[in-house]
């Protein structure tokens, strides 16, 4: 059995959690009582979202069903644009950089020119945006939508890190909750990410008894494979497999929520591995670059690598980096594995999408 590590909770701050609860309490049911209004559209709708801050794995989940529609239909997709320097409603092309649209969504159209990719702070307007479009999609993803109840999706996806279990946790501030652990009954999905992959028969069940789902709800535990490194700059170098690792020094430069899961698999290969962590969407300073080359550059051995994430590749390959870093600046792709039940994901994402087409024609 897998011993999960106990969530902290701050108890001094528990009485603002307490009034945070009952203003998330009033303003959901403002929405329950129809005084706030939801709105429906009639294409198939799929959010997938979380109720805690703090990174989920909600892009390559994102990205996990992107790949299982986009050759069927044509998929679009639209979240806010976490950090992005642009205003309003923004369709991505050929020209947009992480600036426009955010790094998660650039990573999503870099990834899948083909898919339709938007952002917008106000998910309403973005959709109908979208379908206003000559060629609008027929499916439309919500990248972290589940908190923004002017729309009503027609399917929801809730994402719970193993590492941190929504069932474990309290409100903000005391804890990371963005929504009490009882709105979960609102998804049709729940699936529980970043997950060890020697999890055991029992470790499935206590986590099952504890998030307790409806007959209505399927839960799924899913990890991620890493994929071969690929350079930042696609110019300065060529992909390698894992096993270039094998025995270098690792600088691992970070901006991600947390760099945990990463620095595990990164121990698989080498026991050198330095560290500069910065927060999630981290926009990398002139001040930063440097930082990063002169600890870089202080590394006594000749067998080095800079890596970081997919998500911080998307902002640094805008940075005016020198050429001689460029060459060891590597970023490391993630996909998500299903641990079972993959097939049976699949399944009903489908149905769903065709039962939902099928009814509006």
């Amino acid at each position: 059995m897998i011993k999960q590590q106990p969530v902290h909770i701050n108890k001094w701050l528990l009485p603002f959690s307490w009034l945070y609860g009952l203003i998330v309490f009033f303003r959901n049911k403002f929405f329950d009582w129809g005084i706030l209004k939801q709105e429906e559209f009639d294409i198939p709708v799929i959010c997938i979202g979380n109720i805690t801050v703090g990174g989920t794995g909600k892009t390559p989940h994102t990205e996990c069903v992107i790949r299982l529609l986009k050759d069927k239909y044509r998929v679009g997709v639209l979240s806010r644009g976490y950090k992005r320097r642009t205003k309003g409603f923004v369709l991505a092309d050929d020209n947009t950089t992480s600036k426009d649209i955010g790094d998660e969504s650039f990573q999503i159209k870099n990834k899948f020119p083909d898919v339709i990719v938007a952002v917008d702070g106000d998910r309403r307007r973005g959709i109908k945006k979208l379908l206003s479009l000559k060629n609008p999609p027929q499916i439309i993803l919500l990248d972290d939508a589940f908190q923004h109840r002017y729309v009503k999706p027609s399917f929801t996806i809730i994402l719970s890190d193993f590492n941190r279990p929504i069932y474990a946790d309290t409100l903000l501030p005391a804890g990371r909750l963005r929504e009490p652990f009882s709105k979960i009954d609102d998804a049709n999905m729940i699936i529980v990410t970043k997950c060890p992959r020697d999890l055991q028969p029992i470790d499935y069940r206590i986590i099952l008894h504890d998030v307790n789902p409806f007959p209505y709800q399927s839960l799924y535990f899913t990890t991620f494979d890493y994929l071969e490194l690929k350079p930042v700059f696609p110019n300065s170098g060529e992909s390698r497999s894992l096993e270039f690792l094998r025995n270098k020094t690792v600088l691992l430069a970070t901006g991600i929520a947390s760099p945990k899961v990463i620095i595990k698999k990164l121990s698989e290969y080498t026991r050198k591995i330095e560290t500069i962590t910065y927060p999630d969407h981290y926009n990398f300073k002139t001040k930063d670059i440097k930082y990063i080359s002169d600890k870089f550059g202080n590394i006594s051995s000749e067998k080095k690598i800079i890596l970081v994430t997919e998500k911080d590749a998307s902002r640094l390959v805008l940075k005016d980096i020198d050429e001689e870093i460029r060459k060891y600046l590597y970023y490391l792709p993630i996909e998500v594995a299903f641990m079972d039940k993959g097939d049976d994901f699949e399944d009903k994402i489908l149905k769903h999408v065709e039962d939902s087409r099928f009814k509006l024609n």
